[in-house]
């Protein structure tokens, strides 16, 4: 951590965090107020988190994420600019999905470049499988969104081969406008040629 994440994270953490717990979380009063929430998973340093709050002051924005110098990295810029509709958990994913994100809670679900795990004996490792995905849309409400983003075309047709195994989901088409802010490394892949796949799929039901 730099000296400015590790004092974010020390002195910022009760403000803007939310301790895990094995509790429902009632949303409404973590952020004072009743408004769609957005769940970001993985949101690395949370620039694209910040900028999708800013340019989105009604939405409430929630964000989680196990490295801690992010996390601190994020409260720092939190502070900074003064942004209210952002609150943070630093755990497990799943542990959070499972205990205290509330069913049919979500507008959408945010989970932009994961770790591809390109070598195929740690594809396991991928995030994204059908049971995490059954997950995700529990939460979802009723034509809520998951939106995914990966400069990796083989996790890219990975994740649709995963989405086929569910019926609660339908994929939008790659036209469809989003929100996603551009990131500088995302920018710097496209100069080079990379190709970068945001696949947004829609809850049925």
């Amino acid at each position: 951590m730099t000296r400015r994440q590790s004092t974010a994270f020390e002195s910022l953490h009760s403000k803007y965090g939310v301790e895990f717990s094995q509790q429902i979380l009632d949303l409404k009063k973590l952020f004072e107020r009743a408004a769609p929430t957005i769940l970001e998973i993985g949101f690395g340093m949370g620039d694209t988190l910040a900028t999708m709050a800013i340019n989105n002051p009604e939405v409430n924005y929630l964000g989680i994420e196990v490295h801690r110098p992010g996390v601190g990295s994020l409260l720092a810029t939190i502070e900074e600019k003064g942004i209210n509709n952002i609150r943070v958990i630093c755990h497990d994913a799943v542990e959070v999905l499972e205990q205290t994100i509330p069913n049919q809670s979500l507008v959408s679900i945010h989970i932009f470049f994961p770790d591809p795990w390109p070598k195929r004996r740690h594809h396991k490792r991928r995030l994204i499988q059908t049971a995490f995905v059954n997950l995700l849309v529990k939460k979802l409400k009723p034509n809520g969104t998951l939106h995914i983003a990966t400069d990796w075309k083989n996790y890219a047709q990975w994740i649709e081969d995963v989405m086929t195994e569910t019926s609660d989901l339908s994929r939008l088409p790659e036209n469809t406008p989003h929100q996603r802010p551009t990131t500088k490394f995302e920018k710097r892949g496209i100069e080079l040629g990379h190709g970068v796949w945001d696949l947004i799929y829609i809850k049925n039901n």
